[in-house]
């Protein structure tokens, strides 16, 4: 009497008393996956900006029902003068101003996006200085033509004011 050798699932269906089935072979093929084509600028900006007003939807919404149930835990609070209502309260306020907060950035965050960055690259390697080196020196220290001019100011010693009538 040779014992034939049974699986682990065969072996669970004689003990869980059940029929034990075999699983078909499904057939499956491949199907190559198309690559994605570009998004258009105007696409990208159609959906930025309607993603965006859903989202700005959906943060408006919250901060109104914040404000709602802030109104009606605080009337809880104030009638039942207990100690863990008010703490309810202070959170809701909390989270009420946080989705506020989030309001703000998220209009931020849509500035910096829609912005388009326009770097200037102003290195100047060679310059060139169209003057006499008088005047040169004057602009490189201006401390010394300060004192120049207050120099030549004292050099008047007496004027007259004449009145063309």
């Amino acid at each position: 009497m040779a014992k034939e050798k049974k699986s682990v699932d065969e072996k669970l269906s004689e003990a869980l008393e059940v029929q034990y089935e075999t699983e078909q072979e499904v057939e499956t093929s491949i199907v190559k996956k198309e690559t994605n084509l570009p998004i258009s600028k105007e696409k990208m900006d159609k959906d930025l900006q309607l993603d965006y007003n859903q989202v700005r939807g959906n943060i408006k919404n919250l901060i109104g029902t914040g404000k709602e149930a802030i109104d009606g835990i605080l009337n809880v609070a104030i009638e039942s003068d207990a100690p863990r209502a008010y703490e309810v309260a202070s959170q809701m306020i909390k989270t009420v101003s946080e989705m506020n907060k989030d309001l703000i950035d998220l209009h931020h965050k849509m500035k910096n996006i829609t912005k388009e960055e326009i770097e200037v690259n102003s290195t100047t390697n060679n310059s060139i200085y169209v003057g006499s080196t008088k005047d040169l020196q004057d602009l490189i220290n201006q401390s010394r033509s300060a004192k120049k001019a207050l120099e030549t100011y004292d050099e008047v010693i007496d004027g007259e004011i004449v009145d063309d009538k």
